[in-house]
């Protein structure tokens, strides 16, 4: 071997060696003999009650809150954008569009403060947040929310509460009242489920987790029918077992105790296949321009960075017991990703909702 040539081939297998142990590293087992108490987290998947019929009723989701409550989540986290994620979107609307998230004109208004600001004395106020806090440290906690683009954070400080205290003042006006009352009407989980979960166990606040930022795909404008044409496709051919699931899951989203709809959505079988049909089906989909492989790819840095999220609500509370309100496609993900995390221990959701 000429010494060039040789001395190619060493480098290439010095540099080969390594990358070949580095893959060989089980870092699951790192805190195999760890000290102290390992963080709790239960995700749970949900329907978007956006979806539900027009017979549901909120008191329908109050034994799965008693099931949630037993287990005695310390920090809840939901898939919402947070004010900062917002705050981005908003400052390069060419990157994210023009209605990435709701406006907080209303709260600026009456808050006076930009969404950063409002964000900062949030956090602030919470570092300093007494054990019995006044209705008026209450309704500007809210107001400061509000301000921050967290609204369902503003919600579990108004659910606290008493009814007679539920009025402007200290930070709320008439519109942002008006706001807070509207929520309540509202069939969304991150109200329905998180918040009136956070105020019941007297929490300050949830964490909105969700993360746009990676599944925000560049298509040309020419490109984006074919595009959404490819994916519809790729879903349509694994989507038997997933019809048959839902139409189980109708059923029972019309019945007067969602408890059951939630212990099926939790179930092992059926996340299996709503994970075959997201990212499965797409991956085994053929397009010349790799369309559905590029959905996939969006798909998996919106989980990746949602559950880094997650793992940053509780990075200064190990031992807590965290809940993730979550629609039950991304749990197969999060479990997956949240479970190979050093000292994090997955709970078995079926288990809670027994």
């Amino acid at each position: 071997m000429k010494g060039r040539t040789k001395r190619a081939w060493w480098l290439a297998m010095a540099l080969a060696i390594p990358a070949a142990a580095q893959a060989q590293i089980d870092l699951t087992t790192l805190d195999r003999e760890m000290t102290g108490p390992r963080t709790q987290v239960l995700v749970l998947g949900t329907m978007h009650l956006s979806q539900m019929p027009d017979t549901f009723k909120p008191a329908s989701l109050d034994p799965l809150l008693d099931r949630l409550a037993a287990y005695g989540p310390q920090i809840i986290t939901i898939e919402a954008i947070s004010g900062e994620g917002c705050d981005l979107a908003a400052r390069h609307p060419t990157v994210y569009g023009p209605d990435f998230c709701a406006d907080t004109d209303a709260a600026k208004a009456a808050t006076g403060m930009e969404v950063p600001a409002a964000i900062a004395e949030a956090n602030k106020t919470l570092a300093a947040w007494p054990a019995q806090p006044t209705p008026a440290q209450r309704r500007r906690l809210a107001a400061l929310f509000l301000a921050a683009n967290d609204r369902t954070s503003a919600y579990v400080q108004w659910l606290q509460l008493p009814e007679a205290e539920r009025r402007a003042g200290d930070g709320l006006d008439a519109a942002l009242v008006a706001m807070l009352e509207k929520l309540a009407t509202k069939n969304n989980e991150n109200y329905q489920i998180a918040a009136r979960l956070a105020a019941r166990l007297g929490l300050q606040r949830v964490h909105a987790v969700d993360d746009h930022t990676g599944d925000n795909i560049q298509i040309a404008d020419t490109e984006a029918k074919a595009f959404g044409q490819a994916i519809s496709q790729a879903w349509k051919s694994g989507r038997a077992e997933l019809d048959r699931a839902e139409a189980q899951e109708k059923t029972l989203s019309e019945s007067r105790d969602l408890l059951p709809l939630y212990r099926f959505l939790n179930r092992p079988d059926n996340l299996r296949i709503r994970a075959d049909v997201n990212a499965g089906a797409a991956m085994r989909a053929e397009s010349p321009q790799h369309y559905p492989q590029i959905w996939v790819a969006g798909w998996e840095i919106r989980n990746l960075r949602m559950v880094a999220n997650i793992h940053q609500t509780f990075r200064e509370r190990p031992g807590a017991r965290v809940l993730s309100v979550v629609g039950a496609s991304h749990k197969p993900w999060f479990d997956s990703w949240l479970g190979q995390m050093q000292g994090v221990e997955i709970v078995d959701a079926e288990r809670v909702l027994r």
